[in-house]
């Protein structure tokens, strides 16, 4: 499998107003992706189309091979911008859920990282700060073994300090061979872990390429082409 992502036209509008307009985009497997804009670029559209919870207006888009929907779930871990957690449980019971829900579900790999934040399993989540529970959020989600990764805004909660920490926690633990898409504005902290871009603006991909070879055409870094593009 080349391309894990495509899409063709794909159009996705909201009454009268396209928050994606006719886009055309592949991204290959292998690839760390920073999905770039502004609010409303359409980033968040994006990925909930590609995670099978909004079907486009029109256009094609497929994710390692399929339709979005009930199949690909399976091949497709998702994480929005906004804890999801219900408070009730402990990390522990979040973690069984996940092991029953998704059968590439690392359980062991998701106490391991637990234990390298100093959280205890039987921690409950009411309990913890914003931040933490975006910690072990991320945690769920990159303790499931598939090929592609859907991540929205997975640092733009926490503090600076917990950036790094955050970052190396996906570089060092998604699946090998996987794609990773990552969502944020927080361009600074991500770019050097980027292979690969797609700026959005206003539902139209305005730039997208190798990293490498965006530099090296443009002389510029990625964060001094997005403060460019997107001056207000």
């Amino acid at each position: 499998m080349s391309n894990v992502f495509e899409c063709c036209n794909l159009t996705k509008r909201y009454e009268s107003k396209n928050a994606l307009n006719k886009i055309n985009l592949e991204l290959p497997q292998g690839a760390i992706v920073g999905l770039l804009g502004p609010n409303g670029s359409g980033k968040t559209t994006l990925l909930k189309l590609a995670a099978g919870i909004l079907t486009p207006t029109s256009g094609e888009l497929k994710v390692c091979g399929l339709v979005p929907g009930a199949e690909s779930k399976n091949v497709v871990a998702y994480q929005p911008d906004r804890v999801y957690l219900n408070d009730w449980m402990n990390v522990s019971d979040l973690f069984c859920m996940m092991n029953d829900f998704f059968s590439n579900f690392n359980k062991q790999k998701a106490f391991d990282m637990l234990e390298s934040l100093k959280i205890k399993p039987s921690d409950k989540l009411k309990a913890m700060s914003k931040g933490t529970k975006e910690k072990v959020q991320l945690i769920s989600t990159m303790s499931r073994e598939v090929p592609l990764y859907l991540l929205d805004e997975p640092i733009g909660g926490v503090d600076p300090a917990a950036r790094d920490y955050i970052l190396n926690t996906i570089i060092s633990n998604y699946q090998e061979n996987a794609t990773v898409v990552l969502s944020t504005h927080l361009i600074t902290d991500i770019e050097p872990v980027l292979n690969h871009i797609v700026f959005l603006k206003e539902g139209n991909i305005v730039r997208q390429g190798d990293v490498d070879d965006i530099r090296e055409e443009t002389g510029k870094s990625i964060d001094a082409l997005f403060r460019e593009e997107f001056r207000c």
